[in-house]
């Protein structure tokens, strides 16, 4: 009997140990061991406890990411802004180009490339007239006085003809009479810029090339009280596409020439008889004639131009009747 109660006891252990296990066992999810579980806890608790919140800033972001990519797509405006000027023009040359057509004697206009000639086209920007028709457009440029603007005038009212004079700033601050006279006999008082910069230089900087105009806008508004003609002449005949661009986009017609002679050099003027010849050689349909008010030589040779080419059937027109 003493030898039995021990191995009792034994057995009641094993047992009870069973039946303990058992339970646990029965309490894991899934069939888990317990020290699976264990495990599993141990890695849950060593997580952040802002992780949760991290997400819902992560879904947040990407909701924040869509939305602004669905108003990307959004079509723009059609009302133009200021900004809007820019929008083509780092994809436009800004190579300058100086304008100067060979001259010719068969009263045919200079050949133009037709590269040249779509470019202008696209971009407002003129060289020459209606070649159907017999006219003439006379310009004068007005950099500065040299005592002769008077005369000319004078000799335009005689005779009874309108012409554009493009003018730079300082020459209209320097020239009020003049260019009051300008205004009241009918002529056109047009923009040469305000500083006589090559056109390509300034269109680095779109300011800046704005500027030139609207300083000489500002002074002639100033003299006359009215608004100065679209009408853009550029300094030295530089341009590029970019310069043709922003003149364009700042509402003017760029007006290059289909004729011109050396007659700005007022100390190497050419004999009256020798650029009335030179007008006569060259005269053609459409053109725009170029002449630099400073000089004496076409001062004392215009009356003889205007007859000769009169009586020839050429009428002189404003720019406002270019094509």
């Amino acid at each position: 009997m003493k030898k039995i109660l021990p191995v009792i006891l034994v057995l009641l252990l094993i047992f009870s140990s069973c039946i303990h296990r058992q339970s646990i066992n029965n309490n894991l999810p899934n069939n888990t061991t317990s020290n699976e579980n264990i495990n599993n806890q141990n890695q849950t608790d060593n997580k952040p406890k802002d992780n949760e919140n991290t997400s819902k800033e992560d879904n947040q972001s990407t909701d924040e990411t869509k939305e602004k990519v669905t108003d990307n797509e959004e079509e723009p405006s059609n009302e133009q802004t200021k900004d809007d000027i820019n929008v083509n023009a780092p994809n436009l040359s800004n190579k300058e180009i100086d304008f100067g057509p060979p001259p010719i004697k068969d009263h045919k206009p200079q050949y133009m490339p037709k590269e040249i000639v779509e470019l202008f086209k696209k971009y407002d920007a003129y060289y020459l007239g209606d070649t159907s028709k017999k006219e003439i457009y006379l310009t004068f440029d007005e950099g500065y006085e040299n005592g002769y603007t008077s005369k000319i005038l004078d000799i335009l009212k005689e005779k009874n003809v309108k012409a554009a004079f493009f003018v730079t700033r300082p020459y209209i601050l320097q020239n009020k009479e003049l260019i009051k006279r300008m205004v009241e006999e009918g002529h056109i008082v047009a923009n040469h810029s305000s500083t006589h910069p090559s056109m390509p230089q300034k269109a680095l900087d779109f300011e800046k090339f704005k500027k030139e105009f609207e300083d000489t806008e500002v002074a002639f508004k100033e003299v006359t009280g009215q608004d100065m003609p679209k009408f853009f002449r550029p300094p030295m005949g530089k341009y590029s596409e970019l310069s043709l661009y922003y003149t364009q986009k700042l509402g003017y017609k760029t007006i290059f020439w289909s004729f011109a002679h050396k007659d700005w050099l007022v100390n190497e003027q050419p004999p009256v008889e020798t650029t009335i010849q030179r007008v006569l050689d060259r005269f053609h349909n459409g053109e725009i004639m170029l002449l630099h008010a400073v000089s004496k030589s076409n001062t004392e040779a215009l009356p003889t131009i205007i007859d000769k080419l009169q009586e020839m059937g050429y009428e002189f027109k404003p720019l406002t009747a270019l094509p």
